[in-house]
């Protein structure tokens, strides 16, 4: 009996010693997204990318990391400024997180002399962890109002 209380002993002490995997701090990866659109670092936000995301804006949806990249960031991002999200619900485990709420940006306008306009909606953003342990965007959508003209 002695030995089967020093064995389970000895297993609770060993397994509250290993650091199980923690949780990302969901907010501030995507705070870290955000300040790289914002920066207009499309080479970091490339990184953020999975390589199977998903994105979906209305009708649309592309997939992949050459599509998304392209289609999203290289061709969006000059676009608009400002992005700023609201937080509405997260969660978080081990190996998944997503944020979701509204967003807000800047609409530049299409040529100098022409008016701006801001563009408000809904996201979610779900990460994934990998292999490597490195966090991913594996997907986001997007519903967005129309755009409004800047007074």
């Amino acid at each position: 009996m002695k030995a089967l209380l020093y064995s389970l002993l000895l297993a609770a002490t060993l397994t509250s010693c290993t650091k199980a995997d923690e949780a990302v701090n969901i907010q501030n990866l995507n705070q870290e997204f955000i300040g790289a659109w914002n920066s207009k670092d499309s080479g970091k936000i490339n990184g953020y990318l999975a390589d199977d995301v998903s994105f979906v804006q209305g009708d649309v949806h592309w997939k992949g990391k050459g599509e998304v990249s392209q289609k999203w960031v290289n061709e969006t991002m000059p676009t608009i400024g400002s992005l700023k999200t609201s937080v509405v619900s997260s969660s978080t485990d081990t190996n998944t997180a997503y944020e979701a709420g509204t967003f807000s940006v800047d609409v530049l306008p299409p040529a100098p002399g022409q008016p701006g306009g801001i563009g408000e909606g809904n996201y979610i953003f779900l990460w994934k962890k990998g292999a490597d342990k490195a966090w991913k965007l594996s997907y986001a959508q997007l519903e967005g109002l129309p755009v409004r003209r800047r007074n």
